[in-house]
């Protein structure tokens, strides 16, 4: 023989040496669920060892994820039920609580990337990621308020908005409205390919955001279909994104794949609550080693081709890395 691959497999250092990718906490995004009051951090009974947290205990939240090397947070808020209406008039009060959450995480951080989600199912009395009309989620109605959303999101302080409605046009209607109000430096990370994926499940727990009727298979992307996760994503590159994300992450690597062969723009891909709550509970029951799971699927997420990945593991991974 003349090639022995395992001559560069023999040794730790070796492996180090010539690995292809490499995780670091500047890879990861952290996302936080946010709910009214003082003092509270309740787990998610559906995610393991996650949390609901008031704003005082996001704020040291906060401050642990930047001391570890985590440079972004993604901010995800718990309506209250009496504020939820249809067309998401919560969604933009100055004074709401992903409004005050980012001056606070500003204030306390101000050099921690805040991103925000911009979708109205959190304020939504249906649950969904827009306005309803006789049973329909309509599409133009919704993206004025996704505006209005993003504008007051910025307003606070937020570096990067985060739409993940699926809405048609959304991403130029967002980018011509912090135009006009001068806010040119505001990014937008589209959920550019995202699926109407079983694997939300959890996340629809910790927000109480489920949809009151029917599905979400109207607006969010038939799992079936690849062509159609790029016909999204360029459209999405042209109407102005900054960044653009594949959701979920596992299940669609090849997805990813095709979305950072095809784009120039940073892609990023969401390691969703249903693959988190799946690791957890294969861990609890001893059926795989949690940390090296952790690790490889972050890993195989990175090689697919995210430049960024949010994750609800982000703070263990920068843990094990480190």
């Amino acid at each position: 023989m003349i090639r022995r691959n395992r001559i560069l497999r023999q040794s730790a250092a070796i492996r180090a040496m010539v690995a292809e990718t490499t995780l670091t906490p500047n890879d990861l995004i952290a996302p936080l669920f946010i709910t009214e009051g003082s003092g509270i951090k309740e787990e998610i009974p559906s995610m393991l060892n996650y949390y609901r947290m008031s704003i005082d205990h996001t704020v040291k939240e906060v401050k642990e994820l930047w001391s570890m090397g985590i440079k972004c947070v993604l901010l995800f808020i718990k309506c209250s039920d009496e504020l939820k209406d249809n067309k998401g008039t919560e969604a933009l009060n100055p004074n709401g609580l992903m409004q005050r959450s980012i001056k606070a995480i500003k204030d306390a951080c101000p050099d921690m990337v805040v991103m925000t989600d911009v979708a109205l199912d959190p304020f939504s009395s249906y649950g969904h990621d827009g306005i309803v009309e006789h049973g329909e989620i309509v599409n133009d109605a919704t993206v004025e308020v996704l505006a209005q959303m993003s504008v007051s999101h910025a307003t606070a302080g937020a570096d990067i908005v985060a739409p993940s409605d699926m809405m048609d046009g959304r991403i130029l209607a967002i980018r011509e409205a912090l135009e006009q109000n001068g806010y040119t430096k505001t990014g937008i990370m589209s959920y550019s390919a995202k699926y109407a994926s079983c694997f939300y499940g959890p996340f629809r727990d910790a927000l109480d955001s489920a949809p009151g009727f029917g599905d979400k298979k109207t607006y969010q992307m038939d799992f079936a279909n690849r062509r159609e996760a790029l016909k999204e994503t360029l459209m999405d590159v042209e109407e102005g994104a900054d960044i653009v994300m594949v959701k979920p992450a596992m299940a669609y690597l090849d997805i990813i794949r095709e979305v950072k062969d095809a784009v120039d723009v940073p892609v990023s891909a969401y390691h969703v609550s249903g693959e988190y709550a799946m690791i957890k509970a294969a861990a609890k029951m001893g059926w795989l080693n949690e940390e090296k799971a952790i690790l490889e699927s972050l890993t195989s997420i990175k090689r697919a081709g995210a430049d960024l990945i949010a994750t609800y593991f982000a703070k263990d991974a920068a843990k094990l890395i480190s």
